[in-house]
């Protein structure tokens, strides 16, 4: 099979001109590429596996590249001889001329001055030697990899568009001859995704900016990879393994997912694999921030996010010499600061690039109902399934699926479609499953387009499958979070739905006449009608053996339980207050206890915060300040909003809740201590929101 592709069709018009002169690539035949003896072979490394190998393919170059006759008063065909020469030498054993040839393509010397670099004759003759280089390619063997690391080694991209194409050319036909040089030329390129210089010189050639040395280095990928399609699954594995870390500076990712969106331009078999890879990376940023944030102190966190709000509001990109200088005053900084720095540079890296990817999704969801949006969800869901919901401590990655969901009826319905599969799912793993619950729960609170008879339907799952849980599981011993994990999440869930959606949880057909739907207050003290069954079926769980007020967070059991009591729909502080007197380690199994033996080692729960639930919701408020204006969370999010008369300012009780709680004064000094912490975590999930607002507001 023959394949001509010419690379002038690609990018670039020649600006030498110049009368055509006799082509000096040979015509690659069996015989000359495969009469190299073994002794060619015998110094080299292993040749790895190679795509192409076993495909018997003849590449055509395009020979109008070939017009050079003299640079610098060397004839071409003497830069031909040399090479031919040095070649030649280098298989019998005098490698003089091939150290020549290796030095000559070595890049230049940046210490030395501009004057002495532009009377360097090499830098007008090395086109000639790379055309030169061309035509003798068949004769490289692996005993010549030093020559072909030299070659790619050289400032290729930072000098004229002739010299560009000609290098391209000599790429082509060093990766039809061997596996390995293949390998490294996609390796030299990808690496070269890295470089952030605004702009850069070779001496003897006008500075090259940038955008030019993107678009010549994509212009080379995409012809070589037309040349040997099977070198797709090489270039993927190598943009993987580069991938910039998460403490490089933000302008590495930008220009580094930059390349990765040409990259995909170019070639859109390559489309799934390239944005796969840029969620994954991301998901990677947003859970290590967000660890980053758990382990520090509040002040830390407080201090990061008034510092990324304050930039923000500046409205300006920080450039390389910006990063340059904050590193290079970083040793004079106290620790707290540097800490706070790092933080906030891995914030302002994860927003640009959320912003970013959401820019790249958006046009396509302009008919949200279109085949081509809903092709696009669809592809989404799938990474949704196989990079964000493993990762629980995501906390802004999904709301791409948050956004686009928002959009349409349909959407909204395969993403709960999607969660409440994998949640129920007898074949996925519990830590996924229960990841799906805690996204079914949050989408479900916080989605302001959900409507009522969708959250009675999500509800009504839940109901369903915790009722058989419990029958399923009625003779068990006591409570276990781990063994019960997914019980509890999913109780754990339909608590926090109530606590956003009760209203929704509602017969509006039946409420009182004197009931107004957007005053909260109002439907205290009436007699609401709650959706079929919902009061019966919860209090028939909570009374289980399976005891779920106990494993569930404290916070969200607290709201719950001062809601529900308000609203009408089940008084549980009694419940609560006997489960203080019951330890989970007492019921806590350990990994090899499959049968349920109680636990037999010296580790004792002090802390039965540890045999909690963990407070985990999604869909918690979004923080990133620049690429939250994708989001429309006015029309899109419900924030929380508790009801007021139900709470003192600062937190404290009604008079009607100390009536209640005068008869528990008693506690133990350990409880009242546990007793605050709790309230303080409560009032960080709930009233998140809130603060969250004010400090934008101020």
């Amino acid at each position: 099979m023959t394949t001509n592709t010419p690379l002038s069709r690609l990018a670039y018009a020649p600006t030498v001109a110049s009368s055509p002169i006799k082509p000096i690539l040979r015509k690659p035949t069996a015989s000359v590429l495969g009469t190299r003896s073994r002794a060619d072979d015998s110094d080299g490394a292993d040749e790895e596996e190679h795509p192409m190998k076993r495909q018997k393919k003849t590449v055509v170059f395009n020979e109008n590249l070939n017009m050079v006759r003299e640079i610098s008063g060397k004839s071409f065909e003497d830069a031909k001889r040399e090479v031919r020469q040095a070649l030649e030498g280098k298989a019998r054993g005098d490698e003089q001329d091939y150290d020549n040839l290796k030095d000559l393509f070595a890049p230049s010397n940046r210490n030395s001055s501009p004057d002495e670099d532009e009377e360097d004759p090499r830098h007008q003759e090395l086109l000639g030697y790379v055309v030169a280089l061309t035509g003798y390619v068949p004769m490289l063997g692996r005993s010549c990899t030093g020559l072909v690391r030299s070659v790619l080694r050289c400032s290729w991209l930072d000098r004229d568009e002739n010299f560009a194409k000609a290098y391209i050319q000599l790429l082509a036909a060093l990766s039809s001859v061997q596996a390995s040089f293949f390998a490294e030329i996609l390796r030299m390129m990808v690496e070269k995704f890295l470089e952030t210089k605004s702009s850069s010189t070779v001496p003897g050639f006008p500075p090259v900016d940038l955008e030019t040395r993107k678009k010549r280095l994509h212009v080379g990928i995409k012809y070589l990879l037309d040349l040997f399609p099977a070198g797709s699954k090489m270039i993927i594995k190598l943009v993987t393994s580069k991938f910039p870390y998460t403490d490089e500076p933000k302008a590495v990712h930008m220009s580094y997912i930059d390349h990765l969106l040409r990259l995909k331009t170019s070639r859109p078999d390559l489309e799934r694999d390239i944005m796969e890879l840029i969620l994954a990376q991301l998901v990677k940023l947003d859970v290590e921030m967000t660890l980053d944030l758990e382990n520090d102190e509040d002040d830390t966190t407080r201090a990061v996010m008034r510092s990324i709000q304050t930039d923000a509001k500046d409205d300006q990109e920080d450039d390389e010499s910006d990063d340059e200088s904050v590193m290079s005053d970083d040793d004079d900084l106290p620790e707290e600061t540097k800490r706070v720095i790092k933080i906030k540079n891995k914030l302002e890296t994860l927003d640009a690039i959320m912003d970013l990817v959401f820019s790249i999704y958006d046009p396509i969801f302009e008919k949200p109902d279109s085949d081509e949006a809903v092709a696009c969800f669809e592809n989404l869901l799938s990474d949704f399934k196989n990079v964000i919901l493993p990762h629980l401590k995501s906390r802004h990655t999904q709301y791409l699926l948050f956004k686009f969901a928002m959009k349409s009826d349909q959407l909204m319905e395969m993403f709960l479609g999607l969660l409440l599969s994998v949640a129920f799912s007898s074949t996925e793993a519990p830590v996924i499953k229960q990841a799906a619950a805690a996204y079914l729960a949050s989408f479900t609170a916080r989605g302001a387009r959900v409507q009522s008879h969708t959250v009675q339907l999500i509800v009504s799952c839940l109901l369903d499958y915790i009722d058989y849980y419990r029958e399923t599981h009625r003779h068990c011993r006591g409570p276990d979070v781990r063994r019960y994990s997914l019980y509890y999440a999913s109780f754990q869930g339909l608590l926090y739905i109530f606590c956003f959606r009760w209203r929704d949880l509602l017969d509006q057909g039946a409420l009182p006449d004197n009931v107004d739907w957007d005053d909260p207050a109002s439907f205290l003290g009436q007699a609401l009608p709650w959706m079929p069954d919902l009061k019966k079926r919860m209090h028939a769980n909570i009374a289980s053996k399976l005891n779920p007020l106990k494993c569930c967070s404290p916070v969200i059991v607290e709201e719950f339980a001062q809601l529900a009591h308000h609203l009408g729909l089940m008084y549980i502080y009694p419940q609560i207050e006997k489960n203080k007197s019951i330890h989970l380690s007492q019921f806590y199994t350990g990994s090899y206890a499959q049968g349920g033996a109680l636990r037999d080692t010296g580790f004792e729960f002090d802390n039965e915060k540890w045999t909690h639930l963990e407070a985990c919701f999604p869909f918690d408020p979004f923080q990133l300040p620049i690429a939250r204006r994708w989001l429309d969370l006015e029309n899109n999010y419900v924030t929380w909003s508790p009801i007021s008369v139900l709470r003192k300012p600062g937190g404290e009780a009604t008079d009607e809740d100390e009536e209640e709680e005068d008869s528990d004064e008693e506690g133990s000094e350990e409880e009242s201590e546990m007793g605050e912490e709790e309230l303080e975590d409560r009032e960080e999930l709930f009233e998140e929101d809130t603060a969250t607002d004010d400090e934008r507001a101020n």
